[in-house]
């Protein structure tokens, strides 16, 4: 993505706009000047009235909506809220998924004192709720080659690759879950093991949700890009 090509846009008409977000930029501004290139601030660029609706993590790929104006704003926001926005994720996991479908509950909270990390927590944690399906069990190397007595040794894992829905929509959600039971996403820095892939391995891959002011069914997919 260059400044010639500043978002990939899949979507666009008066009231809203959806993005392929690539890895790697911010979806909205974070703290410090060398953190203000993001999805948002270059899509103002070319069109004034977009508003954020909901984030992707830095280092997840895929689909954002965006509103157009504080009314289509609101509008949208709720319906993430109520769960009438549909979203569907890939992601590559370690180890062989067993079962093969299944959802994880577990409560999530801020985790303060290490900052930005989210934990499980069954006391205080904010309902969560993630389902998945296992698509194909894979044979995958490690992208790091670590050496062994002056050798590159490549080491070689078994890995899944999984759709995830997330029902709620809290920080963190699919990375911190499927960590909890012990399939961390690859490449996954905060709760697994960055030297896994070269990226973290999830992408925001489809979106299905009614036009709010027409009522048109839409569905928009985007292949993940591994």
């Amino acid at each position: 993505m260059t400044s010639d090509n500043p978002f990939d846009l899949i979507y666009r008409d008066d009231s809203l706009l959806v993005v392929n977000k690539p890895a790697g930029l911010l979806a909205v501004p974070g703290r410090g000047p060398d953190k203000q290139d993001c999805l948002s601030s270059r899509l103002q660029r070319k069109f004034p009235d977009v508003l954020v609706v909901h984030r992707l993590d830095m280092s997840t790929s895929g689909l954002m909506v965006f509103a157009r104006g504080a009314g289509m704003q609101r509008r949208l926001s709720q319906m993430f809220q109520e769960h009438e926005m549909k979203k569907r994720y890939v992601a590559i996991v370690a180890g062989k998924l067993e079962p093969e479908t299944g959802e994880v509950g577990l409560p999530i909270i801020a985790d303060w004192p290490n900052r930005p990390l989210r934990k499980i927590d069954a006391e205080s944690g904010k309902p969560s709720l993630t389902r998945y399906r296992a698509v194909q069990v894979e044979t995958r190397s490690n992208s790091e080659h670590l050496p062994i007595d002056g050798l590159n040794a490549n080491f070689f894992f078994e890995a899944t690759r999984v759709e995830l829905e997330p029902v709620t929509g809290r920080t963190h959600q699919l990375r911190l879950h499927m960590s909890a039971i012990g399939h961390p996403i690859l490449g996954d820095a905060l709760y697994g093991d960055a030297a896994t892939a070269p990226r973290l391995m999830l992408h925001a891959t489809s979106l299905d949700f009614l036009h709010p002011l027409t009522g048109t069914p839409l569905l928009f997919a985007c292949p993940p890009p591994f």
